[in-house]
């Protein structure tokens, strides 16, 4: 079967372009499930897959998209049945896999999940490896004992995917949530999210080098690295706890121990895309129940296959808000 994909190339002087092409299903790779895709989002390893960064993808020509929803058209024997609802987020998926920007995709068995009662191909892509991320996040956190009367929660890059996200559900579940962002002009936006207060970077960042600042913040959701994780974890009150699951600003952290070992505080590494599949199927089950967003999608910019180049550059400028849905139905 003939395909539409938007897919990356590398050009005879060394960048990299993107267009949409017409593939065919015989050239995926191996796997017990053959989809077709109906939705996909745009995530920020997709944009380094489409800058020909070969940490994320090794060869090219190569079709990005870590995250994918739809139906199966093959996949029996894996314990699927044709026009079954799935989703498949992480993983290799968009990585060297050839990826969600295609309407069709082949994948192992053990990375598909059913789709949860209450969402859809879109809906589910709304949330994406951004909405697991930010479940992931907050379901560390809780094993950390940081819960809604244990203080104020801090969720730097706000106004990102995994950052939008997790302040709309750390306000729902009733935390007292505040968002970092870079961008003033979004303060009233991330306070319709449910962001508590809004931070925003040049007052944040004008702590200096002191090894332990005032104890603020019960926990964090970090997605920037750097110095805003580092001021982060200055700042956890005793026993605190953050995680880490971005490297927006870089992947350096410079800081002392004594945050540790004076204070307790825990820092939490989250790693979506290998997480194990029961783990995975567990969030997305909170994501479609007690941690829904039943108004996320209407957030979210929406867009056919023909414009996720140009949404692509948008991520990489940082001049976007919230979450990309891509349509590919």
């Amino acid at each position: 079967m003939q395909y539409r994909a938007y897919e990356v190339s590398q050009k005879s002087d060394g960048s990299f372009t993107g267009e949409i092409v017409t593939k065919d299903t015989t050239d995926l790779p191996a796997g017990e499930v053959l989809i077709r895709v109906h939705a996909s989002s745009l995530n920020f390893k997709d944009m380094l897959s489409s800058r020909g960064n070969r940490g994320v993808t090794r060869q090219y020509p190569h079709v990005p998209g870590i995250d994918a929803a739809g139906e199966v058209v093959e996949g029996s024997g894996a314990g699927f049945g044709p026009g079954d609802e799935v989703i498949v987020c992480g993983f290799d998926l968009g990585m060297n896999t050839p990826g969600g920007f295609g309407q069709y995709i082949r994948v192992p068995a053990g990375w598909v999940l059913p789709m949860p009662g209450g969402l859809d191909a879109r809906t589910a892509m709304a949330l994406g490896t951004a909405g697991l991320t930010a479940g992931l996040c907050i379901h560390a956190l809780q094993h950390s004992f940081v819960f809604p009367d244990s203080g104020p929660v801090l969720v730097t890059g706000a106004s990102g995917g995994v950052g939008s996200i997790a302040v709309q559900i750390l306000s729902k579940l009733g935390y007292s949530a505040w968002a970092l962002t870079h961008h003033e002009s979004r303060a009233d936006w991330l306070r319709s999210l449910g962001a508590e207060g809004v931070l925003f970077w040049d007052e944040f960042d004008a702590s200096g080098n002191k090894p332990l600042l005032p104890q603020e913040w019960a926990g964090a959701v970090d997605t920037l690295g750097d110095s805003a994780l580092t001021r982060v974890l200055r700042s956890l009150k005793f026993g605190g706890a953050a995680t880490s699951c971005g490297n927006v600003l870089s992947g350096d952290l410079q800081m002392t121990v004594y945050p540790f070992i004076l204070r307790g505080i825990t820092l939490r590494g989250i790693a979506s895309a290998d997480t194990p599949l029961e783990q995975k199927r567990s969030i997305w089950e909170h994501l479609a129940t007690q941690w829904s967003l039943p108004q996320l999608l209407d957030q979210c910019t929406q867009i056919p296959l023909e414009e996720v180049g140009s949404c692509l550059n948008a991520l990489e400028a940082s001049s976007h808000r919230g979450r990309f849905v891509v349509n590919l139905s």
